[in-house]
């Protein structure tokens, strides 16, 4: 079993980015579960002062990456990059120093858009920077960027999401499977182990 943490760059309530994470437990590889991370928006601004004594709301997204064995990450694009909010949790869950949840976690990136164009590229190349520098593995699959997202997306009358739109679902399931490989070949933990030696060597 391959448990999966997806996590929307958008708070908004009818976001296209949390709709499409919603409909991809339907093209996941068998023995992969999916679940959207919902409390982003209750990150309080990161301050290092506040490590003294955590927020409830940063313990409870550093303890769900934790526990997840991959994670997906589908982003907005807000003045060509990642919104604020996304770049808050990423720091928050990179924290404390030595300790980041992301280190060496397969994290799967894609973006959308309800224009015709671009389809939140940018975002998305800097989403992966920002992974890679925090140590997680960003996983090698279909580079997915939506454009129009708000038509290739149905709902039905139970709020069921589908991607209707067959090409971006097939590269989809290619990225899922991509994200279920790397947690299985543990490609994460193998990214990261000299760095991982070193690090404990400093600890003592």
């Amino acid at each position: 079993m391959t448990r999966v943490l997806a996590i929307s760059g958008s708070i908004r309530a009818q976001s296209f980015n949390t709709a499409l994470l919603h409909a991809l437990p339907a093209l996941a590889p068998e023995g992969m579960t999916i679940e959207v991370f919902k409390g982003i928006d209750e990150l309080p601004h990161f301050n290092q002062d506040l490590e003294a004594d955590v927020p409830a709301s940063v313990v409870r997204l550093r303890e769900a990456i934790q526990a997840a064995d991959g994670v997906i990450i589908s982003t907005p694009e807000y003045n060509r990059s990642v919104p604020g909010v996304l770049k808050n949790a990423l720091d928050w869950a990179s924290r404390p120093y030595g300790q980041s949840s992301w280190f060496g976690k397969p994290v799967a990136a894609l973006s959308a858009s309800p224009g015709p164009q671009g389809g939140g590229i940018r975002a998305q190349e800097e989403l992966r920077s920002q992974l890679r520098n925090l140590g997680a593995y960003v996983v090698h699959g279909p580079e997915i960027a939506v454009t129009e997202v708000h038509s290739r997306l149905s709902v039905d009358e139970q709020a069921r999401v589908t991607l209707n739109d067959p090409a971006t679902a097939g590269m989809a399931k290619f990225l899922l499977a991509a994200l279920d490989d790397a947690v299985r070949a543990n490609t994460g933990g193998t990214h990261v182990k000299s760095l991982g030696a070193w690090m404990t060597s400093l600890a003592g």
